[in-house]
């Protein structure tokens, strides 16, 4: 790298004399513009039409130049797909303006000279994988820059004084990086600023005292950092202040009273701090508040009046300590707040009282979370009136009564959560009138409070990770988009409401815990979109509805009715008998009749039942005598075929080219192998390793004594043409990855499908997690790279559009090396096409890695289903728990239980105990996170594997920074 570096310069030095004495008219514009290209890669060819013959540059793609002087003022190459290094010859475009190099693959470090062109006054690096420190005068003559971006990269190390130098900057924005130390002082001194980044950063430390005359400074976001101490009273002197954001980090003491002076204040944000006290009644004067949020701290007090005075949208106080009744801040509020509040979550708190009826008159409200507090009483009719509502959430309360009638006017409700109260009464019918009504979730609820406030709300902020996920927040579609109706553990009565199955848009059905009793509507299995129908812990009597989604629903859901019967309970439902049919043998007319015993003939008498029980023995009786007759057939063929396998890989056994009963074909698709033992192994128990959704797994032996993994289909009777068994797996064999189990090659008869695979003796990450002693079970570091190591070879899957279908522990098998390999990959594409039905049940046999939407017919089945499968595979490798367990009166699900912990605060309790502190914090907490994230219910909110191995490769070790330019 330095050789090469020195070349660059001894280059940079003799290139312009030597290209001016061939071509006197080359400017130094197009020059550096030709030497910066030279350190790019440009895959997608964007810069083809950059050509060193050229007299002037301004008619190449993305070069703007000043009209003039005919010089390069503005460079923009935002999202060109470019990697490679920023190189020197940017520094002869001594009239840039403008550089912009967003949204690339960019390296390596950054150079000082970059801020002494003159005139530049925009640069933006931002998205790119640049990394190192930020040099220590790379401001030292930033000339008239105005605005800097070095966001979304992988900076690290103190942001320099020497900014202060930079007199003219408005807009700093270093979010997203590994920036560490304390703030420094020289950015409030900054008379221009008026816009300040750094959120998502390490910075820690107090914001320091004082300030300068920042009357300009408009936004300042700090969010996500360590930074500790109380919020600085000075802040409320930066009257032009629009947008403050110190959310997710360490502040203490009071909210300032100074925050009331900030009278053009639209956003405010000091969630997830440790801020205490009670609100200050200053606030009253922020005139133009839209946001307030103040969640996830320990705040007490009452509920302020001013929030319903100031005419908010979006009010987010949940997780803190308020206390006392709602009933003077609602009937304090004036009118015109009624027609702006469209967000008030209030929950986890411990407000008691009433629900006051008066929030019915926030005619504009569209969520509404009154969660986890003491709140009794009924709820009030006039939510019914709130047009707009599409997420009501009151569950955790002591709230009684019945669901009122009224509900049902609530017509744009797509999310309701009332689990856990002492509700009593039935469902009301009238909830059909909410016709958008489409998700029930379970008792994961997330919390309005737990999203991402930013504009950024689809993923709960909750779950968020440490590291760059912004990748992931391309869908800003916020959660209520999806909708919940949550009604477990009340005390409801009586039967669901048929009108619940014209609900068309219904995904997440979530009844448990009640005292639900009669029959459920058959329409129910006419629901297109349903994932889920928990009906577990009631009273229902009766069949399961037939067809859609209750073909395979999940046992765990109908538990504890056990009255119930149908497949998914395991207990056949009662057969209505008719009248049995009395045949009088003496009689002439074959007509059936009723004769009484008393004619003295004696009657035979059967039931139509009993004539196809005997109809039924006879059929029995024929099928095990045929299937005999079959087996021995099989195992003389068998035989046969196993005496042909020690033929070279690639030959027909009969050296024939057809293949009939009594041949078969061997293919091998590296060398010249065959086995020692013959096929007759595969019947051998002893040499059984497994089975699966496919089939059975056995070990054998090559002539040449290496062991290999042999998988015996059972679903031969779904397995296509030899043609099309040949093509799919000649397809699978090309593929070839280290952490990936090599296909090797396969043998084909009509009624014997073998699939040669390598053989791995490590034993499954199954056994590794749940069968071995704890002395030996995994440690961190392995962990990780099993987890690692499996996202690559999903990404390698993916990138050649195969979706593995069957994920899970058990199929991902372990090196004596620690290196994880998965195997089963890709086995879907040797069966036909079929019903999705089928499919969950053959190969997604795991109970708990299957992705929801498998359960929808109208969902397409995508490598996102994967992703999900990947999500609780993660979760099991970290905590060392089962996607499912069952315990003796509940069902635990893992993905619940974490969500659960994370909201709680409580995340690492999950972690495997078997470590007992014997990992990295920053690295298992992120892990989980990125697990949850993957588990999405939605698959479009799920990352591309892709993307989950670079979040992977950042939680663990971020890059190196490369040389630095010279």
């Amino acid at each position: 790298m330095k050789l090469f570096s020195l070349l660059l310069v001894i280059l940079m030095l003799l290139f312009p004399i030597f290209v001016r004495s061939l071509n006197p008219s080359l400017n130094d514009d197009v020059l550096g513009l030709i030497v910066f290209k030279a350190d790019l890669q440009d895959p997608n060819g964007k810069l083809v039409s950059w050509n060193v013959d050229d007299d002037s540059p301004c008619n190449w793609v993305a070069v703007k130049c000043n009209p003039r002087s005919n010089r390069v003022s503005e460079l923009v190459l935002d999202g060109f797909g470019l990697t490679g290094r920023i190189g020197r010859g940017l520094l002869q475009l001594q009239y840039l303006q403008k550089l912009s190099l967003a949204k690339n693959d960019l390296t390596g470090s950054i150079s000082a000279n970059l801020t002494r062109l003159e005139n530049l006054q925009v640069l933006d690096l931002s998205e790119n994988n640049l990394s190192g420190s930020i040099p220590g005068d790379f401001f030292q003559q930033c000339g008239s820059l105005r605005s800097i971006s070095l966001a979304n990269n992988k900076f690290s190390g103190q942001i320099q004084d020497s900014l202060s130098s930079c007199l003219t900057l408005s807009a700093i924005n270093f979010s997203t990086n590994q920036l560490s130390g304390s703030l420094p002082s020289s950015i409030w001194s900054l008379p221009g600023l008026r816009s300040l980044d750094l959120s998502y950063n390490l910075l820690e430390g107090e914001i320091p005292k004082g300030i300068q005359g920042l009357n300009n400074l408009r936004s300042v976001y700090l969010q996500k950092n360590k930074l500790t101490g109380d919020v600085p009273e000075w802040l409320g002197e930066t009257r032009s202040l629009e947008t403050l954001d110190l959310s997710d980090n360490s502040f203490s003491g009071q909210v300032p009273t100074s925050i009331g002076n900030l009278q053009s204040l639209n956003v405010l944000n000091i969630s997830m701090n440790a801020l205490t006290g009670s609100l200050p009644d200053s606030m009253i004067n922020c005139k133009n508040l839209l946001v307030v949020d103040f969640s996830q701290n320990s705040l007490m007090g009452s509920l302020p009046a001013w929030i319903f005075k100031l005419g908010i949208q979006e009010v987010l106080l949940s997780g803190n300590r308020l206390s006392g009744s709602m009933d003077s801040p609602f009937s304090s509020s004036i009118e015109y707040s009624h027609q702006k509040l469209q967000v008030l979550d209030l929950s986890h708190n411990a407000l008691s009282g009433n629900i006051p009826s008066a929030v019915g008159d926030f005619s504009s409200l569209q969520v509404l979370n009154l969660s986890r507090n003491s709140l009794d009483g009924g709820i009030p009719a006039s939510i019914g009136g709130l047009k707009a509502l599409d997420t009501l959430d009151l569950s955790e309360n002591s709230l009684s009564g019945s669901i009122p009638l009224e509900i049902g006017g609530a017509i744009s409700l797509k999310e309701l959560n009332l689990e856990k109260n002492a509700l009593a009464g039935t469902i009301p019918a009238s909830i059909q009138n909410s016709s958008s009504l489409s998700l029930f979730l379970g008792n994961h609820w997330v919390s309005y409070s737990a999203m991402m406030t930013n504009h950024t709300k689809d993923i709960p902020r909750s779950i968020m990770l440490d590291v760059n996920v912004d990748t992931l927040n391309s869908n800003n579609s916020h959660l209520t988009s999806q909708s919940a109706r949550i009604l477990s553990r009340n005390n409801l009565v009586g039967p669901i409401p048929a009108a619940i199955a014209k609900l068309t848009n219904l995904q997440i059905v979530d009844l448990s815990f009640n005292k639900l009793t009669g029959t459920l509507p058959k329409q129910l299995a006419n629901l297109p979109h349903l994932l889920s129908f928990n009906i577990s812990h009631n009273q229902f009597q009766g069949e399961l509805p037939a067809g859609g989604f209750f073909n395979t629903i999940d046992p765990s859901s109908v538990l504890g009715n056990p009255s119930l019967c149908g497949a998914a309970v395991n207990k056949n439902c009662p057969t209505v008998l008719p009248k049995p049919i009395v045949l009088n043998p003496n009689s002439s007319d074959s007509t059936p009749s009723s004769i009484p015993q008393s004619l003295g003939h004696k009657k035979i008498i059967l039931s139509v039942s009993a004539l196809i029980a005997i109809g039924a023995a006879a059929v029995i009786l024929i099928g095990v005598i045929a299937i005999t007759v079959l087996n021995l057939r099989v195992r003389s063929l068998t035989s046969h075929s196993a005496a042909a396998l020690p033929l070279s890989g690639g030959e027909d056994f009969s050296h024939s080219p057809t293949t009939d009963a009594n041949s078969g074909k061997l293919v091998m698709f590296s060398g010249d192998h065959d086995f020692s033992t013959g096929a007759h192994a595969l019947l051998n128990k002893d040499c059984e390793l497994g089975r699966g959704g496919f089939g059975s797994v056995y070990q054998t032996v090559l002539r040449d004594g290496r062991p290999v993994a042999i998988k015996k289909l059972t679903v031969s009777s779904l397995v296509k043409s030899q043609e099309d068994f040949e093509r799919e797996v000649k397809k699978l064999g090309k593929i070839q990855h280290r952490n990936l189990v090599a296909l090797e090659g396969y043998y084909w008869t009509p009624s014997l499908q073998l699939l040669i695979y390598e053989f791995v003796s490590g034993g499954s990450l199954y056994k590794h997690l749940h069968e071995v002693s704890d002395g030996n079970f995994l440690s961190w570091n392995d962990r990780f790279n099993i987890i690692l190591g499996t996202a690559k070879s999903l990404a390698h899957l993916h990138h050649m559009s195969i979706i593995h279908y069957n994920l899970k522990s058990s199929n991902i098998l372990i090196e004596s090396s620690g290196e994880p390999k998965v195997a089963d990959f890709g086995l879907a594409r040797l069966l036909p096409m079929l019903d999705r039905y089928v499919l969950s049940s053959k190969i997604q046999s795991a109970l708990g890695y299957m992705a929801p939407e498998f359960a929808c017919r109208t969902v397409k089945i995508t490598e996102k289903c994967d992703v999900y499968g990947f999500g609780v595979l993660v979760l099991e490798v970290v905590t060392g728990k089962r996607p499912v367990e069952y315990t003796e009166d509940d069902v635990v699900v893992l993905c619940d239980m974490v969500r659960e912990a994370l909201e709680d605060g409580r995340v690492e309790d999950c972690i495997d105990g078997r470590l007992k502190g014997n990992f990295p914090a920053d690295e298992a907490i992120p892990v989980m996170k990125l697990g949850l994230i993957c588990t999405s219910q939605v698959p479009s909110n799920r990352p591309d594997m892709g993307e989950v191995v670079n979040i992977l490769e950042l939680i663990r070790c971020p890059s190196e920074g490369q040389d630095e330019l010279v």
